[in-house]
């Protein structure tokens, strides 16, 4: 698995700039990064896509701590801040980030619709 060399938080734009040594580099913003937090709350105990969390427009990051040589600990300003974001993990949301933002809005759509009823 690749192994970052550059971290960067950006928090002006509310974006995480990650590189790795294979070249690759993504942008993830915080909300992204917020609402896919591997943290139980959000993943839920159970399996499945987790509790979606929604209202992370917003959302900061007022602090990045590292996790001996393999995590980070994103602090956030809505006072999440437990879940760690391995390498692994950061590496794959920037990877699939398309699709898992497409799915994310999708899951979005689908909690309106039902809580407006049929």
């Amino acid at each position: 698995m690749p192994q970052p060399t550059d971290i960067k938080l950006r928090t002006q734009s509310r974006l995480l700039e990650v590189r790795f040594d294979d070249g690759s580099h993504f942008d993830l913003p915080f909300e992204y990064l917020r609402v896919y937090s591997p943290s139980a709350e959000v993943t839920g105990h159970g399996g499945g896509e987790g509790v979606l969390q929604v209202g992370k427009h917003n959302v900061g990051i007022s602090g990045v701590e590292p996790v001996g040589n393999y995590a980070l600990r994103l602090l956030f300003d809505d006072g999440h801040n437990t879940g760690l974001y391995t390498w692994t993990l950061l590496y794959e949301l920037g990877r699939d980030r398309d699709l898992k933002w497409a799915r994310y809005l999708e899951r979005c759509a689908e909690a309106e619709k039902s809580a407006r009823g049929p």
